[in-house]
């Protein structure tokens, strides 16, 4: 087979580059392990649940303009979803339970409940402090960066409306870290914060960026703001970016494993697939893979470069629980989504489990009276408790059982006869998400620590060959992977195709 261009992976970053090569005119040809789609945020459906692999929490994405990339990518493939809204989740926090809204004032009256003035008083002067980063991070649309000199002429235009701003430069590209240790002393909001960023980027405060949290400021912490979630869960946003991938021409290969990238006179060339079959690529090759498993498809990598990739930290692992359950007498106001944190040492293992039952708001997701739940442990399961360990051994059985034990008391905090309504139990290990994924060592990404620098650019010492999603710029979660695949398919094209959009 014969193409333009190849994307090893289908995760959200490489259908956005995908579909955004495409509508430029390219054609594009995505290579997908699995049997599905998504990658990350693929959904499966068993026993008539749908369940969902990954992410589960959005916001920016129901409405237009938005400063959130997949947002950006949607409207430029003119692509829809249909978005249920609500405006909060349930917190099981050390200090109790409480529900947290997103909006201006709602944090603040918690704090002012909870902690007094004082406290409520440092929280409005961190938004204060955040307000013009949260201004400088969104001026800019995504869709304006490349990775060459063309960018001077794609920037151009927002040049005169971020100048106001310029002097926050260096303050966006440090750590959050060093702005919560300027602004804030109280012991609760460091811990809320600490808790935020680790959720975001799988790292606290000070190994998170500064730009990230000014996207979450600028889009929790403002007026009317509201949480949104797909209807038909995760899979319909992957549905969406199929669509635009193929109605301009590209095309998605499913259950096809690249084996390799080939590589001559240090420009890469195509791939070469797990059954023999060759895809030429004669103008580039994409790797939406992570940058460990990425390094693994290149034998002729220079060693310095093998080297740097393989010895990027990496976050830990999940565990997962994917019950469906008997749906009677749960209250229809039950928050569809609960943090429960069980000390304040956010990152040790087991500490803290997230939990997403969708069908609260979309019970297409379940058979009638039904709900599906998702629970995990967010990239704090330590693979080496299971790299010797094999499925369906007795010894792998019971340690599931026994690192599952924590996802079923959390959720016991709000539904305290769950295992008697329990209809389809699925419990995912690290060695799940690593052979499902095809993540290396099950990790949730790159662990760059931003006070150290920026996740690495797209590009890439071979010549055609670009990298995109988590182990690239700006980093991991859905609207950083969409920003990714959008920034390596402008570096691909033209300045001119990039200024037509």
């Amino acid at each position: 087979m014969k193409t333009e261009i190849v994307i090893i992976g289908s995760g959200i970053g490489g259908l956005c580059c995908g579909a955004i090569l495409a509508k430029y005119g390219y054609d594009v040809v995505i290579c997908e392990s699995h049997n599905l789609p998504g990658g990350c945020a693929h959904s499966f459906t068993y026993q008539g649940f749908k369940f969902e692999a990954g992410p589960s929490l959005y916001s920016g994405l129901s409405y237009s303009p938005s400063p959130n990339p997949l947002r950006q990518v949607l409207d430029m493939i003119g692509e829809e979803i249909q978005w249920k809204n609500y405006n909060s989740w349930g917190c099981w926090l050390p200090e109790g339970y409480f529900e947290v809204a997103v909006g201006e004032e709602s944090f603040y009256h918690l704090l002012l409940d909870l902690r007094g003035k004082e406290a409520a008083n440092e929280w409005r002067l961190l938004q204060k402090v955040m307000k013009p980063l949260s201004d400088a991070a969104t001026k800019i649309p995504i869709k304006a960066f490349r990775y060459d000199m063309g960018v001077v002429l794609t920037l151009l235009p927002y040049l005169p409306s971020l100048l106001p701003y310029v002097f926050f430069a260096n303050k966006l590209t440090a750590s959050f870290g060093a702005i919560m240790d300027e602004v804030v002393s109280d012991e609760f909001i460091r811990n809320w914060l600490n808790l935020l960023c680790f959720m975001l980027s799988g790292l606290p405060a000070h190994g998170t960026s500064a730009a990230e949290m000014a996207f979450m400021f600028a889009d929790w912490y403002r007026p009317n703001v509201t949480l949104d979630y797909p209807v038909g869960g995760s899979e319909a946003i992957v549905n969406a970016l199929v669509r635009g991938v193929k109605k301009f021409g590209g095309k998605l290969l499913l259950s096809c494993h690249v084996k390799e990238v080939l590589v001559e006179n240090n420009k890469a060339i195509g791939v070469k697939l797990a059954n023999g079959e060759i895809i030429s690529a004669s103008k580039a090759v994409v790797s939406n893979a992570s940058i460990w498993d990425t390094a693994s498809l290149i034998p002729v990598l220079p060693a310095s470069i093998r080297q740097k990739w393989l010895s990027t930290p990496a976050n830990g692992s999940f565990m997962h629980l994917h019950l469906g359950i008997e749906a009677k007498d749960i209250p229809p106001d039950l928050p569809c989504h609960h943090l429960v944190v069980n000390h304040w040492q956010i990152t040790a293992p087991q500490n803290v489990v997230a939990v997403s039952i969708p069908t609260l708001l979309d019970s297409s997701l379940a058979p009638p009276s039904s709900h599906s739940i998702h629970a995990y442990t967010p990239a704090t399961e330590p693979y080496q408790l299971w790299e010797n360990l094999t499925p369906n051994t007795p010894e792998y059985e019971e340690m599931k059982e026994k690192r599952a034990l924590v996802m079923w008391q959390a959720l016991e905090r709000f539904i305290p006869d769950i295992r008697e309504r329990c209809k389809v139990r699925l419990i995912g290990t690290p060695l799940t998400h690593s052979r499902y994924l095809r993540r290396y060592r099950g990790t949730y990404g790159p662990a760059w620590d931003a006070s150290k620098g920026f996740f690495p650019p797209a590009t890439t010492p071979i010549r055609n060959f670009y990298l995109c999603g988590d182990s690239t710029f700006p980093g991991i979660g859905v609207p950083a992977v969409a920003a990714s695949g959008m920034i390596t398919a402008n570096t691909i094209a033209s300045v001119w195709q990039q200024l037509s959009v």
